[in-house]
């Protein structure tokens, strides 16, 4: 049987996973704990860290260290004009790191951390990945992670590096467009749509 390998949309706001089913022979949508999607969020506490909607319903009561909208900022400098308005926004503190890079500041089990967003993101990957082990019963190693057409060449290492983090050998970066386009040809009867695909 050949190794599994999951694609991930890693969302700014939600993320979601697939695999390719042999037997319906389809792409088949994976479920996480949080369902079909899983709020791409993380909450560090006193004693540990959740992800999805766990993390999600901390943010009232534990803000400052309820982190999300990392894809909006991974792969950035801290000086780029995105993080800084993002930073205003946040309820979260982003500092600059000693490389000029953005750190997540938290409290994390009673120590004061700066995490890379590739650092939270892979936390949110290794989540799927885990959700895609459970549900296949083996375990997942590689991965296809989806970004935003606009990302430049250090958003798409950055987000590759966060699958490494997550324990994944990351076969490929795909464009969103490009894979909403190939799910379109897996799903049509056209054969141009299948050629595309193919």
């Amino acid at each position: 049987m050949p190794e599994p390998i999951i694609g991930i949309d890693l969302g700014t706001t939600y993320s979601c996973l697939a695999c390719w089913d042999e037997k319906s022979n389809k792409a088949e949508v994976i479920p996480t704990p949080s369902g079909r999607t899983m709020p791409s969020w993380v909450a560090f506490t006193p004693s540990g860290k959740v992800v999805g909607s766990a993390a999600k319903s901390q943010v009232a009561s534990n803000p400052k260290n309820t982190v999300y909208d990392v894809k909006r900022i991974i792969g950035r400098p801290y000086k780029d004009p995105v993080v800084s308005d993002e930073n205003k926004a946040f309820p979260f503190d982003v500092v600059e790191g000693p490389m000029g890079d953005p750190k997540l500041r938290v409290e994390w089990r009673g120590e004061t951390k700066e995490l890379s967003p590739e650092e939270v993101s892979a936390m949110v990957l290794s989540e799927l990945r885990v959700a895609a082990e459970r549900h296949l019963g083996r375990e997942v190693r590689s991965a296809v992670i989806t970004v935003p057409a606009h990302f430049n060449n250090q958003q798409r290492q950055a987000t590759k590096d966060a699958g490494r983090i997550a324990g994944l050998h990351v076969k490929r970066i795909i464009n969103e467009p490009t894979a909403a386009a190939l799910a379109y040809g897996l799903h049509s009867n056209k054969p141009a749509a299948a050629a595309a695909a193919a």
